[in-house]
């Protein structure tokens, strides 16, 4: 694997004391292309990335950079950071077919950079299920969920002194159900699995490493996907993506209060097309969430229009519209930092990172700092918090 590091004193500062450290990494995926409105795969393309940024630098500073497989198919969350910062955890849920390099084909593959490495490095390839796509993290940092795409199937990982192992498999149901997102509550005792095939989050029970299903479904809106639990275990913020028709999708809230068997959507705002992804404030106090808003259509689509992040304050279990800013196209992922007066926004046309304000009442302010990538940011991710 080719790693590139990058200011290797802040790394090693890192390496000494990593709660003081606010990391952001960003699945770069350099096989996919978007070419007016349909998908394709670039000839020859060079390897997919991991790019690791200190986001508590202004601006953000690149403090590494490792070959590892990813995936731009599926929920931007394929990618998290262990509690104390010292592994990236990233899903491959395609790769290239090796009979056809002009097509993809799903992948199974979990990859676990270690970034005390010298130099940080994949330390383990690990199997998952069919199509793996979301990945969480509960908050003691000794367990990863993984939601296979293609299988219908969540996998269960220890995670013990720098390294991970598999340690079952949880059956969500058929291929059909696309199991896609993960989100751990922060008791750590629940996870909520998003169904966008049948349209349902599924609610798992957690004792230790035993992953349970429970009986406990909610519907939410059309293709519920991306989703996000608010730090004090609440309520869950869901990203209902359509079927990507032109119509102006939705955002719903669960409430998490009581016993799982009351929890339930209680609040369901439209947002714009086609929210891809959905990320909490550290403070619980906003959500974000990126609309493609039809950037990803052909140019001559009367849906087609530039794409857009968008804040939301959560009040009286209600979601009230906070703030607005443009970003690229075909954009993914999202992530605030500690603080949750930052933001990133992932672009995978562009191959970049644009970075905003955030201000007490969730308005939003680009300040002017586009981060280059060597592929298109597929997925955003930080450590659980």
């Amino acid at each position: 694997m080719k790693t590139t590091l990058l200011a290797g004193a802040a790394l090693l500062a890192l390496a000494a004391v990593p709660a003081q450290a606010q990391l952001v990494a960003s699945a770069n995926d350099a096989k996919a292309r978007l070419i007016n409105g349909m998908t394709v795969i670039a000839a020859s393309p060079p390897a997919d990335t991991v790019t690791v940024f200190d986001f508590s630098a202004t601006p953000p500073r690149q403090v590494a950079e490792v070959e590892a497989p990813v995936s731009v198919v599926g929920p931007p969350s394929s990618i998290t950071l262990t509690p104390d910062e010292r592994l990236v955890l990233v899903t491959a849920n395609q790769r290239i077919d090796p009979a056809n390099d002009s097509r993809t084909v799903p992948h199974n593959v979990l990859s676990v950079i270690d970034l005390r490495a010298t130099p940080p490095a994949v330390v383990q390839t690990l199997e998952t299920g069919r199509g793996p796509a979301g990945i969480a993290v509960n908050r003691t940092g000794t367990l990863a969920l993984v939601a296979n795409r293609e299988a219908g199937t969540v996998s269960v990982f220890r995670i013990r002194d720098g390294r991970l192992e598999a340690v079952g498999t949880v059956e969500i149901g058929p291929a059909a159900t696309g199991v896609s997102a993960v989100a751990i509550t922060p008791d750590g005792r629940h996870a909520l699995v998003t169904r966008d095939g049948d349209f349902f989050i599924h609610v798992l029970a957690i004792n230790g490493e035993n992953v349970t299903r429970t009986n406990r479904t909610i519907s939410a809106g059309l293709r519920p996907y991306g989703i996000g639990i608010a730090p004090d275990g609440t309520w869950a913020a869901v990203a209902n993506i359509g079927r990507g028709g032109g119509d102006e999708d939705t955002i719903s809230l669960i409430s998490l209060r009581g016993d799982p068997a009351t929890w339930r959507v209680v609040h369901t705002l439209t947002v714009g097309q086609t929210p891809e992804g959905i990320t909490v404030s550290p403070d619980g106090k906003l959500v974000a969430v990126t609309v493609m808003n039809g950037s990803n259509k052909a140019e001559n689509s009367p849906f087609r229009g530039p794409g857009l992040v968008r804040t939301y304050r959560v009040e009286n279990m209600r979601f009230v519209p906070a703030g607005e800013g443009r970003v690229g196209t075909w954009s993914q992922g999202a992530v605030f930092n500690t603080a949750g007066r930052m933001m990133m926004v992932g672009n995978m046309v562009e191959q970049s990172l644009n970075v905003f304000s955030v201000a007490e009442d969730g308005a939003l302010a680009p300040v002017g700092q586009t981060l280059p990538l060597p592929g298109g940011s597929a997925a955003l991710g930080s450590a659980p918090r």
